[in-house]
């Protein structure tokens, strides 16, 4: 694979300086006599201004606190020589204590080996002083000594040595990965050209001269381990500037055979080339012969400097699409005390067991987002079709629960799902088509978007001016950036979707890719080993079906992805083979060149934007995973080649690597690399490995009202309370309106709104929930270890023991949070009551029957936690509990009306009705109940009043076929009475 060039191998950034590649020896720090002076007297001087200071101070001027405290006393003394001196020795014990603190902060920073210690609040010279004497003391031990600069800047300013920070922060992640395709910003050369000044007035002359520096990585001693962060902080100045080190590093082959390939990860003995400025008594410049080091390093070193001259310029022939990485804004540095947005927690951040969950799903986030709406709508659909089906004791009441592999899946889903940072995409994008139309502008063609610290970028094909407002140009004229503050100020903007093609492909230093498939001119071909190139094609199936950026698509699979056509059957389908995919192809590329040449489009980009964007120009995506013959592939070829003006994308598998008509050439290896060596791409794959795909599968499965035995009783509700009096909970929440608890003191303090979302959530869950679900329904940006187990171990302490000693917040098997049998809400009562009533001793005993289903309505006291604070319990969008709460309501007012209306009482019956209404306003049913029920009373008038107060809230839709045929007949002159008040 061709190595990427680097921009950071001089102090300018420029990739064309040159650099000396002569290699050198390193010399090895040894420790000298002069070091064990300056540490005895560094010793000398801490033991002084530490101890000896406050002991003067104590015994010559007193403390600095007065005896007695009097303050009025205070005000009326006369001022005096003593007064001037209490004063004076006040703010020496003052500075003092300051000076104390930096030793303490200086010294824990030292001795955990953790970068940059944080600072001490007005103690710029105390500090540096601190540091310096600190250091020197160190100066026996391993590395500690480098942590500082010289003595000979003592005198300087702590902020002096971060102003050749700026141009780095400005350059972008990877630094000159795809140099042939971006200039620098005017500013950003400017702080270039200001840093390369400075670095070439430190630096020695060697460095002048364009020689290397190496620096070789020293074991570990003690629980101190050399880091990136260090040595740039070292001999670059600020730690902020790892980066430069690790990006002239990336990937090039270490003594060890291995590669630099995250910059958390280094080990003792790699060499590490470094920027010209660098400065240190630890880096040399190497001539060929050296007696300092041994034949075997130096040789290591040769080896080395090789590997580091033949970076690619990225490739492709004349007007070959490319793909860059966007240049970043730089994020708050974690020592500035400057706060970022807190990103969704990564399965790196919350290091505990994952418990099963499939990694896949979890580092997916705008993948699982799609799968978990699209899993939610499936449920809701389910729902409503088995409420149409029967009026009571339909199967489909609740939802089977998942187990296994499914429920680690489902899990996994809401741990991983980023539907915040979908709605803003999607947003984002609609917006921006609204405001091109406006301006009677075309869509550009968009090769890809980045998603990179909140912000988005899109990389166009060519410049396309200036864009709308808030959209900025980015790193050049070919990319649009959006900052996420201005995308949250977005409105839903009524608009098509103009590049529904987007899809996930993996990320790259932070940044998030999404190629937009129906813009590639040409196929996308794939490589690699069959599994693997499986799991890439699951993936970018799955989310094309299920992604919240997109109206209407067609993704058509062949040579896999039979069993993926249930996540979304309008969207998928699945062909035999090749041949029938280009007769398919041939007849579709025909209808769509016709189509935009009668309305005089050149592309599918400027269909959107115009009259019939809601009806025409979705894309159709070809995802072919079986390599075509050479034939077929010829073929598919000439199709592709004007596929990207009609909206049609193809991405096609291949063993060999070598596909005729490949635009882009892609690659997945073993370790789950995205590589694309021509486009300079290196990307940690999105992947849907066949495991979690099954697991996915089975929960749409399982959601689909066809699947299971046909008829038969309703699903007996996950959790069943004693509704006798014998069975009275200890903890008894109201979840149906107000939320209320009782059995349990009201916590303390601010922790107490966490505790009872918390306990919210259990309740809703009685099959358990997963302490990572629970994690990031209470913190859906994210939050640590601790602090999730603090609150866990609050919230076992407030629900507390039942009085055989058992915890009311159990764990189980699985590892799942569950609730105690005395823990109970009044939902579970509801359903309760209502399974008794229906499948229990209120079906043989009428009396029994009647009096659950009143008392079941009688706990209907409004919507599911009517008064829940703004901002909080955001997890419920993932629910169906907004569905099933009307829809359970609606069947006890049913049976309860239909309870009354067996013995002719028609005023019961209409009573339990309005009832229902109230939180089931929609449901069709009960209206054709109350239409039913007041027919029954006899009184025309009030029939008719009510059929006209149904034909004003059905507004301009009209009344549904089903209640217009219920009207014609039980009330036949309605059309009349509905003309007349028209």
């Amino acid at each position: 694979m061709p190595r990427r060039s680097s921009s950071t191998g001089s102090p300018t950034g420029s990739p064309t300086t040159p650099r000396n590649r002569t290699p050198q020896p390193v010399r090895v720090h040894r420790r000298s006599v002069g070091d064990f002076v300056k540490a005895f007297l560094a010793f000398v001087a801490l033991l002084v201004l530490v101890v000896g200071v406050p002991g003067a101070l104590a015994t010559q001027l007193g403390w600095p606190l007065p005896s007695t405290w009097a303050p009025q006393r205070w005000l009326s003394d006369e001022l005096s020589v003593g007064t001037f001196l209490d004063i004076l020795t006040f703010f020496v014990w003052v500075a003092w204590a300051q000076f104390t603190a930096c030793v303490i902060v200086e010294m824990k920073a030292a001795l955990s080996g953790v970068g940059v210690p944080g600072r001490v609040p007005g103690a710029g010279p105390s500090q540096l002083l601190a540091r310096q004497l600190v250091a020197a003391l160190l100066l026996v031990g391993a590395t500690a000594a480098s942590l500082t600069p010289g003595l000979s800047q003592l005198g300087q300013s702590l902020d002096t040595d971060q102003r050749g920070t700026v141009a780095a922060a400005q350059q972008a992640p990877g630094g000159g990965l795809f140099a042939q395709q971006q200039e620098q910003a005017a500013a950003s050369a400017a702080a270039l050209a200001e840093q390369a000044s400075h670095a070439e007035a430190a630096a020695p002359s060697s460095a002048k001269d364009g020689a290397t520096k190496y620096y070789r990585i020293q074991p570990p001693e003690g629980r101190h381990h050399d880091s990136l962060w260090e040595i740039a902080e070292r001999h670059l100045g600020d730690g902020r500037r790892y980066k430069e080190i690790y990006q002239l590093n990336k990937d090039r082959v270490q003594p060890d055979g291995s590669k630099l390939s995250e910059a958390s990860l280094i080990r003792p003995g790699w060499i590490m080339e470094m920027p010209g400025d660098a400065r240190g008594g630890e880096l040399v410049e190497m001539p060929d012969e050296s007696p300092d080091v041994s034949p075997e390093v130096e040789q290591q070193i040769h080896d080395y400097a090789k590997t580091g001259g033949d970076h690619a310029q990225g490739g492709g022939g004349a007007g070959a699409a490319h793909v860059s990485l966007p240049e970043q804004r730089p994020a708050p540095d974690r020592h500035t005390g400057h706060q970022q947005p807190a990103p969704q927690a990564t399965p790196a951040q919350e290091s505990d067991s994952s418990f099963g969950l499939p990694e896949a799903l979890l580092t997916a986030p705008l993948l699982a987002a799609g799968l978990l709406g699209a899993l939610g709508r499936r449920r809701r659909q389910a729902m409503w079709q088995s409420a149409l089906g029967s009026v009571g004791g339909r199967r489909g009441m609740e939802p089977p629960t998942p187990t296994g592999d499914a429920a680690d899946a489902q899990d996994a889903l809401l741990v991983g799902a980023d539907p915040e940072g979908v709605r803003l995409l999607d947003r984002s994008l609609r917006g921006l088509a609204a405001s091109l139309a406006a301006e009677s502008r075309a869509l550009p063609t968009v090769y890809a978007a980045w998603l990179s610290n909140g912000d988005l970028h899109l990389q166009l094909a060519q410049p396309a001016g200036k864009p709308p407002a808030p959209w900025q140009l980015g790193q050049d004229q070919t990319f649009w950036m959006l900052a996420r503050s201005d995308a949250e100020r977005y409105e839903d903007a009524d608009t098509a979707a103009p590049y529904p093609g987007l899809v996930s492909l993996g990320t790259m230093d932070d940044s998030r890719l999404l190629l937009n498939l129906e813009s590639v001119p040409g196929i996308v071909s794939l490589s690699g080993r069959e599994a693997d190139r499986a799991a890439v094609f699951a993936s970018v199936a799955a989310e094309l079906a299920t992604n919240g950026w997109s109206d209407r698509m067609t993704i058509t699979l062949v040579g896999f992805g039979q069993d993926l056509t249930p996540l979304a059957p309008n969207r998928l389908r699945h062909l035999d083979g090749i041949d029938d995919l280009i007769e398919t192809m041939e007849a579709e590329t025909r209808q769509r060149r016709g189509a935009l040449g009668a309305t005089g489009h050149d592309s599918v980009l400027t269909g959107r934007t115009g009259p019939a964007q809601h009806t025409r120009w979705a894309p159709h995506l070809v995802l072919l995973a079986a390599q075509p013959s050479a034939e077929d592939a010829v073929k598919l070829a000439e199709l592709a080649s004007d596929a990207s003006r009609l909206g049609i994308g193809y991405l096609v598998g291949t063993e060999t690597g070598d596909l005729p008509g490949a635009a882009w050439e892609m690659e997945i290896t073993g370790e789950g690399k995205l590589l694309a060596p021509l486009l300079g791409l290196e990307l940690e794959a999105q992947l849907l490995p066949a495991a979690q795909q099954r697991a996915v599968v089975e929960l749409f499965v399982q959601a689909d009202p066809d699947h299971g035995p046909e008829g038969g009783p309703a699903n007996t509700p996950p959790f069943l309370v004693d509704i006798s009096e014998q069975g009275r909970p200890a903890v008894y929440a109201r979840l149906v309106g107000p939320y209320e608890i009782i059995g349990l003191d009201t916590p303390d303090g601010e922790r107490s709104a966490l505790l009872h979302e918390a306990l919210a959530l259990l309740l809703l869950h009685r099959e358990g929930v997963h302490p990572r679900v629970l994690s990031s329904a209470l913190w859906p940006r994210g939050v640590t270890e601790d602090v999730r187990d603090a609150l866990l171990e609050r919230l076992h302490a407030w629900l507390g023991t039942d009085p055989d000693g058992s915890p009311r917040l159990r764990t189980d098997a699985t590892g799942r949070l569950t609730l105690a049998k005395s823990v109970v809400s009044d939902l579970d009562v509801l359903r309760s009551l209502y399974h008794e009533a229906t499948q229990g001793r209120g079906v043989n005993s009428r009396q029994v029957r009647g009096r659950l289903l009143t008392d079941a309505l009688v706990l209907v006291r409004g919507p599911l936690l009517a008064d829940r604070p703004e901002g909080r319990y955001r997890w419920l969008t993932h629910e169906i509990i907004d569905a099933q709460l009307p829809l359970l309501v609606a069947d006890i007012g049913l049976a309860l009306s239909a309870f009354h209306l067996e013995k002719d009482r028609a005023e019961k019956a209409i009573e339990a009705l309005t009832a229902a209404l109230n939180s089931a306003p929609a449901d069709e049913r009960l209206w054709h109940e109350l239409l039913r029920a007041t027919h029954a009373t006899g009184d025309t008038a009030r029939l008719q009043a009510l059929a006209a107060d149904l034909i004003t809230r059905s507004g301009a839709r009209g009344l549904p076929p089903r209640t217009e045929a219920l009207l014609d007949e039980l009330l036949p002159a309605w059309r009349s009475g509905a003309v007349a008040a028209g």
